[in-house]
C-alpha cells in the first residue's frame, strides 16, 4: 500500500454565485489546488468529482470529464455521487487509486450550484436523495425528516432546543475570519430559538443554508512528493465508508446513525488511531442536531451524552475536541457536492497551520472528516494526520 499526501487544497467562496455554472466554480477550486500543491497540471491522471443534483438543477449529468476539462487536465474522471457525501466519496476513491500505485497524483473534489433556482425547487433536489417512494411521496424534504431525528434524540436521550442552539452559535463563531465562509456573522442563543420555524424543532438557524460553490484536493503518493519536492506535511491515513437503509420507516433505530459508526470504525483501524487521539474535527452539521448524532456515532460521546457537548465548551474552538472550526455546514454553506473535499482542505489547513483558526489547535497532529449523504444513508470518514 502505497502512503497517501495531501498535496495542495483550494476551495471557492461559499454562497450564492447564481451566474456561475458547477464546471466554473471547479476550475476555480481545482486551479486553487494546483497551485497551492505547485503541481503541474499534465501530471493529474484521475479527476474524482463529485456533484449531486446536476441533472436536476443544471440539466447536466456525466459531469466528470466536463470537470477535468473545466480545469485543463487531459485524464479520466468519474463522477461520484452520494448526495451530500458525494466529493466525500470522490476523495475515498482517489485515496484508493493512490494507494493501490494506480495513479501517483489525482485531483478530488466537488461543486454544486443551487441559488439560480427559488427554494421551493432546490428543496424538491435535495429532497430525491431520500427514498421517493416512501418519504418524498408522503411529502418529506429534509429539514422535516432531521426533525424527526431530533425528536427521537430527544425523547429517548433528552435534550432542548437550547441545546441545539449552541450548536449554531459555536459553529458561526467559527466561520468569522474564513475567507471562504458563507455567513462570517455571529449569532446568539437566543437569535436561534426566536428564528422563524422551520420543522419543531428545528428553526431557520437550525439548519445550513443553501449554498454555491467548490472544493479540491490534489493527493500524491508519497514517492512522488520525494521525487518532486512538494511540500506536503498532511497525510491521509484512514479511511472508511458505511451504509444504511435510505428511508428512516426501515431503520432500527431514528436517534442514531450506524452508517457514520461503521465508516468511524474501519477508518480509526485503517489509521491506527482511536477517537480519543483525534484532536480536531469536522463533522457533517447540515442541521444542529445531525452534529449531535455525529459525535455520538464517531465515538466521541456515548448514546444520549453530546447533546450538551456545545453548551459546556466541550466542542468550542477552547474545549477538549474543537469542532467544526471551519464554521461547518451550519456557517461555512454547505455546497452539496464540495462539502467531502472542503471538510479535508479545512483540516488540512489547519494541520499545516495556515488556517483562520490554526491558532487555537496549535499542536494538532490527528484530525477527522466526518461526511454524511442524506439521512446517513451514506457515510465516509477519513483521519489526516502530521506526517513524521
Amino acid at each position: 500500500m502505497h502512503p497517501v499526501r495531501v498535496a495542495g487544497v483550494g476551495s471557492t467562496q461559499f454562497g450564492k454565485q447564481p451566474e456561475r455554472a458547477s464546471r466554473d466554480l471547479f476550475a476555480e477550486a481545482g486551479a486553487g489546488a494546483l497551485a497551492d500543491a505547485g503541481v503541474p497540471n499534465a501530471d493529474v491522471e484521475f479527476v474524482a468529482y463529485g456533484n449531486f443534483a446536476g441533472e436536476a438543477v443544471e440539466g447536466q449529468g456525466h459531469a466528470g470529464p466536463l470537470a477535468a476539462d473545466a480545469l485543463g487536465v487531459d485524464a479520466p474522471a468519474t463522477r461520484y455521487e452520494a448526495a451530500c457525501a458525494s466529493s466525500g466519496v470522490a476523495f475515498r476513491e482517489a485515496v484508493r487509486a493512490v494507494r493501490a500505485g494506480d495513479a501517483d497524483v489525482v485531483v478530488a473534489g466537488g461543486a454544486e450550484r443551487l441559488s439560480h433556482l427559488d427554494t421551493a425547487h432546490t428543496t424538491e433536489a435535495l429532497a430525491s436523495a431520500a427514498d421517493e417512494l416512501w418519504e418524498g411521496r408522503a411529502g418529506a424534504t429534509f429539514p422535516g425528516v432531521y426533525a424527526l431525528m431530533a425528536d427521537a434524540y430527544f425523547g429517548e436521550y433528552g435534550g432542548t432546543r437550547e441545546d441545539l442552539a449552541h450548536v449554531a452559535v459555536k459553529n458561526h463563531a467559527n466561520a468569522m475570519g474564513n475567507p471562504h465562509a458563507q455567513f462570517q456573522r455571529e449569532v446568539t442563543v437566543a437569535d436561534v430559538l426566536d428564528a422563524p420555524p422551520v420543522a419543531d424543532p428545528l428553526g431557520l438557524l437550525d439548519a445550513c443554508p443553501i449554498t454555491d460553490g467548490a472544493s479540491a484536493v490534489v493527493l500524491a503518493s508519497e514517492a512522488y512528493v520525494a521525487d518532486h519536492d512538494v511540500e506536503a506535511p498532511v497525510a491521509v491515513t484512514g479511511s472508511g465508508q458505511g451504509g444504511d437503509r435510505l428511508a428512516l420507516a426501515d431503520r432500527t433505530h431514528l436517534a442514531r446513525t450506524p452508517a457514520a459508526g461503521a465508516a468511524a470504525e474501519a477508518a480509526y483501524a485503517d489509521a491506527g488511531v482511536t477517537p480519543a487521539d483525534v484532536d480536531v474535527a469536522e463533522v457533517h452539521d447540515c442541521f444542529t442536531i445531525a452534529e449531535v448524532l455525529a459525535l455520538e456515532a464517531l465515538g466521541f460521546y456515548g448514546h444520549g451524552d453530546a447533546i450538551g457537548a456545545a453548551r459546556a465548551g466541550e466542542t468550542t474552538r477552547d474545549g477538549r475536541l474543537p469542532v467544526n472550526l471551519s464554521g461547518g455546514l451550519k456557517a461555512k454553506g454547505h455546497p452539496v457536492g464540495a462539502t467531502g473535499t472542503s471538510q479535508i482542505a479545512e483540516l488540512t489547513k489547519l494541520l499545516r497551520g495556515d488556517h483562520h483558526n490554526a491558532d487555537t489547535v496549535p499542536d494538532a497532529d490527528v484530525a477527522l472528516a466526518h461526511n454524511a449523504g442524506g439521512t446517513v444513508a451514506s457515510a465516509v470518514v477519513h483521519v489526516l494526520e502530521v506526517a513524521e
